[in-house]
């Protein structure tokens, strides 16, 4: 198996990988710099940046010089909250704490994702929430052999995710990676910067707890493809689907899912989201509604862009917002209708447009 097998619980088991110029492929100049590239895209017009920008050098430099001696220290977070749709707790580092959670993930991510399932869909290259709406499409399909078939998709999530990670836990998995004291030292300031309880939780809003959400949830995935040989099986973040022509099936499937989370995760499933539904009723996922003859957004999705459309046609009218962000944001929803049955949608845009 590669070097690797299920250990008791459902984890992957095999030796650590000795990185020894992980650290400093983190720490370098040259991995800040482009830490900073990547970071600053689209946020130039931010004042923290901008201020950040003036001493460009001077600031990444000082960067630099304090992870090399050990003296770096992260910053507290400002929490602000968003409505996505709904109410998140974002937290907030400072400009240059998000530059190095930039520099740590991408030479990290190119360790750990080579070893996640293709079935994993939230926050990697060339995946995605239309990928894994399309994935799911395709399962159906194959599944119900071509939509001749009745089968049932059971759909979860984890309750309070990533207030509910545990962090030491979370360490012993990346262990399993890298042995590396230095980067462990630097990942363990990062991860504990913040906590929702005594040792638990990651912050909604860095790029670092994406990857180690991944990371996290990685384990579950294994579980569920080596040790439960879920054929059917993908997930995004802490939404996961399992699809079988046994109803019966998932209420074992629940009973091992709830056991692996609790024992080895420490996590729970959201009890009132634990869903079984047939598929000719259509599957709820990720904003869009997969059906065998369609894919259309969800209603309450459809609801959110037109109410966020007027309210920017409005804005833009006031000149609260500039033509360029109303632009881009509209362009944004009318790439989420490039992949499902959006006329109806498309045409309400259009009267919208043509009314005024």
């Amino acid at each position: 198996m590669n070097n690797r097998g299920i250990i008791p619980g459902g984890g992957i088991s095999g030796k650590s990988i000795q990185h020894n110029d992980i650290f400093e492929k983190i720490i370098s100049l040259e991995n800040l710099f482009l830490a900073w590239r990547e970071f600053c895209r689209g946020k130039r017009k931010k004042v923290d940046v901008q201020e950040f920008e003036i001493n460009l050098e001077n600031n990444i430099f000082k960067l630099h010089n304090e992870l090399k001696n050990f003296t770096y220290q992260h910053s507290q977070y400002t929490t602000f909250s968003v409505r996505d749709p709904k109410l998140r707790q974002i937290n907030k580092a400072i400009v240059r704490d998000r530059v190095l959670h930039h520099a740590i993930f991408r030479v990290l991510c190119p360790i750990f994702d080579k070893n996640f399932i293709f079935d994993s869909y939230s926050c990697r290259n060339g995946k995605g929430v239309h990928l894994a709406v399309k994935m799911l499409g395709s399962f159906l399909r194959k599944s119900s052999k071509n939509n001749h078939k009745n089968i049932f998709v059971l759909k979860c999530d984890i309750r309070k995710f990533f207030d509910s990670i545990n962090q030491e836990i979370l360490l012993e998995i990346i262990k399993k990676k890298v042995e590396d004291k230095k980067t462990l030292r630097l990942l363990e300031k990062i991860i504990n910067s913040f906590e929702k309880e005594k040792n638990t939780g990651l912050p909604l809003g860095n790029v670092t707890s994406q990857l180690f959400a991944n990371i996290y949830m990685n384990e579950l995935d294994q579980f569920m493809k080596h040790a439960l040989k879920a054929r059917f099986y993908l997930r995004y973040s802490d939404d996961f689907i399992v699809i079988s022509e046994d109803q019966e099936y998932f209420k074992t499937l629940v009973v091992s899912i709830e056991e692996f989370l609790r024992a080895t995760l420490k996590l729970k499933l959201h009890e009132d989201k634990i869903i079984i539904r047939k598929y000719r009723q259509g599957i709820d996922f990720l904003g869009y509604i997969v059906s065998p003859n369609h894919i259309v957004l969800r209603t309450k999705t459809r609801r959110r862009i037109m109410r966020k459309i007027k309210q920017g046609f409005s804005n833009l009218e006031d000149d609260l917002i500039s033509a360029e962000y109303f632009n881009q944001s509209l362009q944004s929803y009318l790439g989420m209708l490039k992949h499902c049955s959006g006329h109806g949608i498309k045409k309400e845009i259009g009267n919208l447009f043509a009314s005024e």
